[in-house]
Order: structure tokens, then C-alpha cells, then sequence
């Protein structure tokens, strides 16, 4: 029933490919118009509000090592790096 089509980004002017697929998630959603955006103006327009995450520097509670965490650290509760939190994970 649907067929790839390809279409021209409306800010960038590249060409981007409307698959069959995406065409029939928008027919399910009862999206009458076909996307005018490329995928990467598409997430440049839909983040392009967003304040960038502040990280913060924290020293892991597991190895002593920096740990960079989204989130200002608490004195009560301890951190850890990406790697001793993985650990954690598979342990648990």
C-alpha cells in the first residue's frame, strides 16, 4: 500500500526518505501532513529550547575515582562512576 518516497527538507534542503513505515505510523496516528524536516533538523528544532544538562564532579563512594553525575551531589548519599555503578547493577 505505501511506498518509500523522497522528500526535501524545508530548512537544510537535503533529501530524506519517507519509508513506507513512517508513513503508515502517520496514517495511524491520523497525521495528514508528510514530515517538511529532515530526522537531524528535526531533533535540532525539538532541542533547540532545552537548556544544556549541567554536570557536576563528585568522587565515587566505590573507588575514589571523578565521577561526573547529572544531579548536585548530596553529602548523605553517596555517588559513583559509571563504571562501579554498572558493577552494582550486575551484582544486584
Amino acid at each position: 500500500m505505501f511506498e518509500d518516497k523522497t522528500l526535501v527538507c524545508k530548512d537544510c534542503g537535503a533529501e530524506f526518505v519517507f519509508t513506507a513505515g513512517e508513513q503508515e505510523f502517520y496514517e495511524s496516528k491520523g497525521f495528514v501532513n508528510e514530515p517538511q524536516r529532515c530526522k537531524a533538523c528535526r531533533d535540532t528544532r525539538k532541542n533547540a529550547g532545552r537548556a544544556p544538562k549541567e554536570y557536576f564532579e563528585a568522587t565515587c563512594a566505590s573507588c575514589g575515582g571523578v565521577a561526573k553525575v547529572p544531579f548536585q551531589p548530596r553529602d548523605d548519599r553517596p555517588v559513583y562512576c559509571s563504571e562501579c555503578f554498572a558493577k552494582m547493577k550486575e551484582e544486584a
